[in-house]
């Protein structure tokens, strides 16, 4: 927990630092604008849940799209990791038919109990410093890749656990945006809890929780998008610090590589690191 209360300080102080006053300025409008004209919206328990399937829903259907148009556009096909594996609409109808009754049976019965019991979210006057607005939303995700590498590892170990809970994951090994949520319900509900968890565990505000929810969700559909494009996280983040739709793709090769969903440290400390090489196949370790 010691890394816990030390993020906590760290965002909690962020006002503390040179400049902390100018930082407030910078989200502070904004946050006026949307707490005076969408409060009841912005405070009903509804609203991560609506923010969360809607943000999923538009980037999986852009990549969707993208995945029908890359057979006949070369300036498209040309970014995919497995040009050889082209998205069909079998794929298509099988993986939204899984996240639909996945949504059905489990999302929807968890937002009609906050509904009904959660109070509405009060909204502080004040919006997060810049700083710990992004401060807020890497803890959250340096956490969230820990709590997953740990879970994943344990459900590749464990044979129970893979056949029961993680193996309709792994029915793709090359995977496409829809595969993302392609789960079980035991999953679904893990990934969920610590997505929703980790910002309270921070003390984050809640603008900076509804942005590391958009977040998250936006570099998980990366992982599994299957393409290499030039914009992607991990040509940003430097030092090869973030694995990214190459690793993860690596991953479904090789499933007992890469468990990390989004950093490489814990695989390379773990042994369990891979990289792709270049013609998008894994490399390295062989289990």
């Amino acid at each position: 927990m010691s890394l816990l209360r030390t993020l906590s300080c760290m965002l909690s102080g962020g006002d503390n630092v040179t400049g902390g006053q100018a930082q407030g300025l910078v989200l502070q409008p904004a946050w006026d604008y949307l707490r005076q004209n969408h409060h009841d919206l912005l405070s009903s328990p509804l609203f991560p849940v609506v923010l969360s399937v809607t943000t999923y829903f538009l980037l999986v259907g852009v990549y969707t799209l993208l995945d029908l148009l890359a057979p006949t556009w070369p300036c498209i096909g040309r970014y995919r990791l497995r040009p050889e594996g082209a998205v069909t609409w079998p794929n298509i109808w099988t993986t939204l038919g899984v996240t639909i009754r996945n949504h059905l049976l489990y999302i929807f019965p968890a937002t009609v109990a906050q509904w009904l019991w959660r109070p509405p979210t009060p909204l502080p006057v004040e919006a997060p410093t810049l700083w710990s607005f992004f401060l807020g939303v890497l803890g959250c995700t340096v956490v969230f890749d820990f709590q997953y590498y740990l879970w994943h590892l344990l459900h590749h170990r464990v044979p129970w656990l893979y056949r029961t809970f993680h193996a309709v994951h792994h029915q793709y090994n090359q995977p496409f945006s829809l595969v993302t949520q392609y789960l079980s319900g035991w999953e679904l509900f893990n990934v969920g809890f610590w997505a929703t968890v980790d910002p309270v565990l921070l003390r984050c505000h809640c603008l900076t929780t509804w942005g590391f929810m958009v977040f998250n969700i936006y570099i998980s559909t990366e992982d599994h998008c299957g393409y290499d494009f030039p914009w992607a996280m991990h040509k940003l983040v430097p030092l090869g610090l973030w694995g990214g739709a190459p690793m993860h793709n690596v991953h479904h090769q090789r499933p007992g590589t890469n468990f990390a969903p989004f950093f490489s440290h814990w695989d390379r400390l773990g042994g369990t690191h891979s990289a792709p090489t270049a013609s998008g196949h894994a490399a390295g370790r062989k289990d």
